[in-house]
């Protein structure tokens, strides 16, 4: 899931270098690499881009990687691309419903393990009056066979992966780097073609940077995402996405040391050449950046922080 949002300038040199094309081919399995598979599931949204993908690794039995949204037709074109093959591992990397909800089913149908970080929770606990603007969107009923924790190993015929915690996006992302080779299954922490939507109170914006941090530490160079196309030159683009993000954060500073000091305001300018339908999740990355600031002592607010508070530079 994706903020998709730009920049006041969004050719910035710092900015990391989107790309647009993406061919989803829906219901055909492409090859992406030796063993990796490829399925697209027909759901594109301003949050999904051409829709979610899901991954088979594997030749003689099949690993599926976040098996995709609650739709019979990605479902039948996943058990056809599994062509009969024993399925070894279900595999999610956080639980937002276009992501999770059908592991509960292909793990009924073959028996599979469900392995995942841990069942969906907020970043932090939600304020007196809260209500979490992404609850639609939350798998709260996934709860994994097999919890995974920082370097834990997933074991196939052909393969192996390490965990890496990778929080942010939501609570229990996590990625997963194939022993080998140069391939990292990155989910939503890291796509080609937009930024990840860092949301609170599912997600955070302190845990999200640190995050990236635990990207720049790997070596493998390209990334298989969640949506879209593959992330070449990786570290270069972790890079950028970090610089993007601080970028973000200098233009929030900016605008409330200009006495623009509500969230709507800031998202008006800042996000400008935004797809509207985007500006209410623009508001929560705001949220999310004034959290992490107001945290810092960079910022001040009238008690907790808010999505309909005021802010004060410091």
């Amino acid at each position: 899931m994706s903020d998709s949002g730009t920049e006041t300038d969004p050719k910035a040199a710092d900015s990391p270098e989107f790309r647009g094309q993406f061919d989803p081919r829906y219901g055909e399995p492409v090859e992406v690499a030796p063993l990796v598979h490829r399925l697209t599931a027909n759901n594109p949204s301003p949050f999904t881009f051409h829709g979610t993908n899901t991954y088979l690794l594997g030749e003689k039995s099949v690993a599926v990687i976040d098996p995709g949204p609650p739709d019979d037709d990605h479902y039948n074109a996943l058990t056809a691309a599994i062509a009969g093959r024993d399925v070894s591992h279900i595999i999610v990397t956080h639980t937002h419903m276009d992501h999770s909800p059908l592991a509960r089913r292909l793990a009924q149908d073959t028996g599979a393990p469900v392995f995942a970080e841990g069942p969906h929770r907020p970043a932090r606990p939600l304020q007196i009056g809260e209500i979490n603007p992404l609850d639609a969107s939350a798998d709260t009923d996934f709860v994994p066979d097999i919890a995974l924790s920082e370097a834990a190993r997933i074991v196939g015929d052909e393969w192996e992966l390490v965990t890496h915690m990778t929080p942010g996006h939501t609570a229990n992302h996590a990625s997963f780097s194939l022993t080998g080779t140069d391939l990292l299954f990155s989910g939503d922490h890291v796509m080609a073609w937009a930024t990840s939507i860092v949301a609170p109170p599912d997600g955070a914006m302190a845990d999200y940077m640190a995050s990236l941090d635990v990207m720049l530490e790997q070596t493998h160079g390209t990334y298989l995402p969640g949506h879209g196309g593959r992330v070449l030159d990786a570290h270069r683009f972790v890079r950028a996405l970090k610089s993007h993000r601080r970028m973000r954060e200098v233009a929030v500073l900016d605008q409330i040391r200009k006495g623009i000091v509500t969230i709507p305001e800031m998202v008006a300018i800042i996000y400008r050449q935004t797809d509207p339908r985007l500006h209410k999740a623009a508001g929560l990355s705001v949220l999310a950046h004034l959290e992490d600031l107001v945290a810092r002592g960079a910022v001040e607010t009238d008690g907790d922080v808010r999505i309909d508070g005021t802010f004060l530079a410091v």
